[in-house]
């Protein structure tokens, strides 16, 4: 079995909902999450992170732990015979997407609501992964939303002067 590296492209809209970027595959056209080989000379999410940038030409801050992994079958170009490949899977908060990238005439690209992504992905472990992945994001957003404001600085830290300096002790001497 080969590995790869894929990046989960997500972001937020403006109202705080999930959104997912998928691409199609050059071949079949059918949807999956950007992924290659891994790259010599970088860590396999920085690998992934590239992946991205050259698939879907986004840009962002990639997790170093990977979210899971699925598997899935491809006729090797050369042989005619199907390979298992794993796709060991980094999740990318995209900050931003380029108006042009490397594969931008080879592929589609969409942003979709976690539902719509598990409707477009065939593959199974790939939409399992998506779906505990968006779970996860829901409870982390319910937490960070429940949180309680930041309380207010005490009246003793306010008398605090930030601008008074500690005498430093001399070392040597007694």
């Amino acid at each position: 079995m080969r590995i790869q590296y894929g990046a989960l492209p997500y972001r937020f809209t403006r109202d705080a909902a999930l959104e997912i970027l998928l691409v199609t595959t050059r071949g079949a056209g059918r949807w999956i999450i950007p992924k290659g080989w891994p790259i010599k000379t970088l860590k396999p999410a920085k690998s992934a992170s590239r992946e991205a940038f050259e698939e879907a030409g986004v840009v962002g801050k990639i997790g170093a732990k990977s979210v899971g992994l699925f598997r899935y079958d491809k006729l090797d170009d050369e042989s005619g015979v199907r390979v298992s490949r794993e796709v060991k899977v980094f999740p990318l908060m995209v900050k931003r997407q380029t108006e042009t990238w490397p594969e931008f005439e080879q592929r589609t690209v969409q942003w979709v609501s976690p539902s719509q992504a598990l409707s477009l992905i065939r593959e199974p472990e790939l939409k399992a992964l998506v779906e505990a992945f968006a779970a996860r994001a829901r409870k982390r957003a319910a937490a960070a939303a429940a949180k309680p404001a930041p309380a207010s600085p005490s009246k003793r830290a306010s008398r605090v002067n930030p601008t008074r300096r500690r005498r430093r002790r001399r070392s040597g001497s007694a």
